[in-house]
């Protein structure tokens, strides 16, 4: 069967991700993370391509770029060669470290691309890891508020300025982007969180649950996300705002 062909962005700018051959973990260790950086950074010298977001999750990566001297098929090509050595050398083993090709989306406007860039920064929270999107070490959030970077802030911040910046990543985007849902950092069935939310907090509807005393229910909320249970989830079934869902 034929290759089928990848969507031609208008303006040279895609949201990729990379996901772990057969859904399985990548980073095991910070070393891991820091050289994917490492190699991202040095592809990045040598196609000349601008690197918007980035975002590391244990089994898979999104990423927003444009393209510069070579098209993306080529950069990934040669980032992969270099990352994949490494990474095979480190744990003794053979074979590819991601899942076939990598899966892309084209980015057409300015209105989308900040909505990824968003979604991009937003996925550790969505995962119940974080709370915050400065609070993640492996995205590239943070430097948006650095000088020292290979991440091209200018282009977002241009856009929309800093102050907006901060805003949209304190809302948490409904927003639909490039994605997977069967890996282990996705969320639960909600019949399952439902059940770790009653037998936690003795809460049967979202109506008893904000009866709660807020310090109690900031308690539980702890307790929910280190089960597992994602944000939008926890919102969902509690009726609690955003900001105490992501324990602000």
């Amino acid at each position: 069967m034929a290759r089928k062909q990848r969507a031609k962005s208008e303006t040279g700018i895609y949201h990729v991700m990379l996901r772990g051959i057969n859904k399985q973990q990548v980073f095991f260790d910070k070393d891991d993370y820091y050289m994917f950086l490492n190699v991202l950074s040095r592809t990045k010298d040598i196609c000349r391509f601008e690197l918007y977001a980035y975002c590391l999750m244990k089994n898979h990566v999104h990423l927003l770029i444009k393209e510069g001297d070579e098209t993306i098929d080529k950069i990934f090509k040669r980032f992969g060669d270099s990352f994949i050595y490494w990474y095979n050398l480190k744990y003794d083993r053979i074979g590819g470290v991601f899942q076939g090709r990598f899966n892309s989306a084209p980015v057409n406007d300015d209105e989308y691309s900040i909505s990824a860039l968003r979604y991009i920064h937003q996925n550790p929270i969505k995962a119940g890891m974080v709370s915050n999107c400065s609070d993640y070490e492996f995205s590239s959030y943070n430097s948006y508020f650095m000088s020292n970077t290979f991440v091209n802030t200018g282009f977002a911040l241009e856009l929309i300025g800093v102050n907006e910046f901060v805003r949209i990543h304190n809302e948490l985007s409904s927003d639909s982007h490039l994605d997977i849902v069967d890996e282990a950092e996705a969320r639960m069935p909600d019949t399952q969180a439902k059940n770790i939310i009653e037998e936690i907090s003795g809460c049967c509807s979202p109506e008893e649950f904000k009866r709660v005393p807020i310090d109690k229910q900031r308690e539980f909320i702890r307790i929910f996300h280190k089960e597992g249970i994602a944000v939008r989830q926890i919102m969902r079934l509690t009726g609690v705002s955003q900001r105490i869902a992501q324990n602000k």
